[in-house]
């Protein structure tokens, strides 16, 4: 499995993770990121986490905290 998450931040360069061929990508805005209780399956649900490629490895990263642990990496650098 493979992913690749980004982390969009307005008028700066985006913070990435993963390799650029990922079977999956996801992609969240900073300001959804750094909000309290973030969770990226809530995220995905409500649509402010977009998400393209193969459904079953983005849902396999989102069940068990990839995505998760992906964003809050990106989120403290």
């Amino acid at each position: 499995m493979s992913i690749r998450c980004t982390v969009e931040i307005p008028r700066a360069d985006d913070r990435s993770e993963g390799p650029e061929d990922a079977e999956a990508t996801v992609t969240v805005p900073l300001k959804v990121a750094t909000e309290a209780g973030f969770s990226a399956t809530v995220e995905y649900m409500r649509g402010r986490l977009k998400a393209k490629g193969h459904t079953g490895t983005i849902l396999d990263a989102l069940s068990d905290g990839t995505i998760d642990e992906m964003v809050q990496r990106l989120v403290a650098e």
